[in-house]
C-alpha cells in the first residue's frame, strides 16, 4: 500500500472541516482534506436551517455562548468580504400565553449575559406592528440573527483553502489509524486508491462519523471520545412567499427550539 506524509489532514469537507482547512492553509501548512462522499457538504452541513444565530440560548459562560457571539460577527464580515450571500433578517422570539412571559424575560436576560447586546422587548402590539400575521402576547427582537447560503459559504472556504495550497480528496474514507511513537498520526485511507497517510496534525471533522473515526484510532484514549447524541428534525416548505419578514421562534422546549419558521434568501419560508 502506498505511503505518504503531509503536514495536516482534515477529515470531513463540511463547513467545520473546510473552515479548519482554510485556517491551516492560510498559516502556510500543507493541508489535505479527506471527504468520504462524492462532494463537499453533503452530510450535516447540508441539513441545517442556514440561520446565523445571535447566541441567545446557550448556557452563560459556555464555549457555545462565547463562540457564537464572537463567530456571528466574524461570519458576517467574512460573507461581506468574500461575496457569500447572507442577510440580517432578524428574529422574533415569542410568548404565546401569559404563563410564558417570565420564561421569555429570563431567556432575554440570559442572552444579554452572553453578550447579545442588541435585543429589544416587545409587547403584543409592537410585535404585531412588525409582523401583522403574528399572534403572541409578548416577544423580543434579535436584529443580529440572520441567514446565510450554507453551500456558498462552503464553496468560498474551499476555494480560499485551495488558493493557499490545500487539496481536496473526494471518495476518500478513513478506515482506521494509529498514533506513532513520535506523536504523528498514520491514517489508513480507503476508496479507489487505498493508502497510508502520516501527518503531524489531524482534524477530525467527520460529523456523525467523528466518534467512529476517533474510536478507530489506535492509541487515542477511549475516554476522550464524547458520546454521540442523535437529534432528528423535519423541514416543511411553505408554498409561495412567506407572510413574515423575520424568523419566528417560540419559547424553547425541553428537546429543542420548538416548531419555528425560518426564511431562505429567496424569500421562502420553512417550518
Amino acid at each position: 500500500m502506498e505511503r505518504a506524509e503531509i503536514d495536516a489532514v482534515v477529515i470531513g469537507a463540511g463547513v467545520i472541516g473546510l473552515a479548519c482547512a482554510r485556517r491551516l492553509a492560510l498559516a502556510g501548512i500543507d493541508t489535505l482534506i479527506l471527504e468520504a462522499a462524492d462532494e463537499i457538504g453533503t452530510g450535516i452541513s447540508a441539513r441545517n436551517s442556514e440561520v446565523i444565530h445571535a447566541g441567545i440560548y446557550y448556557p452563560t459562560g459556555s464555549l457555545k455562548a462565547q463562540l457564537c457571539v464572537a463567530g456571528r460577527k466574524l461570519l458576517y464580515d467574512y460573507c461581506v468580504v468574500h461575496g457569500v450571500p447572507a442577510k440580517r433578517v432578524g428574529k422574533l422570539v415569542v410568548a404565546t400565553g401569559a404563563t410564558q412571559i417570565p420564561a421569555l424575560q429570563a431567556l432575554m436576560a440570559q442572552a444579554e449575559a452572553n453578550g447579545v447586546d442588541d435585543l429589544r422587548p416587545l409587547d403584543a402590539a409592537e410585535a404585531k406592528a412588525m409582523e401583522p400575521e403574528l399572534a403572541c402576547v409578548a416577544a423580543f427582537h434579535s436584529p443580529g440573527t440572520g441567514i446565510v447560503d450554507a453551500h456558498g459559504l462552503m464553496l468560498s472556504l474551499l476555494g480560499e483553502a485551495e488558493d493557499h495550497g490545500a487539496s481536496l480528496a473526494r471518495q476518500s474514507p478513513v478506515a482506521r489509524g494509529h498514533i506513532e511513537d513520535d506523536g504523528r498520526i498514520t491514517l489508513e485511507i480507503g476508496g479507489a486508491s487505498p493508502m497510508l497517510l502520516t501527518s503531524r496534525i489531524v482534524v477530525n471533522a467527520a460529523g456523525l462519523g467523528a466518534q467512529a473515526i476517533a474510536r478507530g484510532l489506535q492509541g487515542y484514549p477511549a475516554e476522550m471520545v464524547p458520546p454521540l447524541y442523535y437529534a432528528k428534525g423535519n423541514y416543511f416548505m411553505l408554498s409561495g412567499r412567506s407572510p413574515f419578514r423575520h424568523l419566528i421562534y417560540p419559547m424553547p422546549e425541553a428537546a429543542g427550539l420548538g416548531v419555528h419558521l425560518t426564511l431562505d434568501l429567496g424569500g421562502g419560508a420553512r417550518f
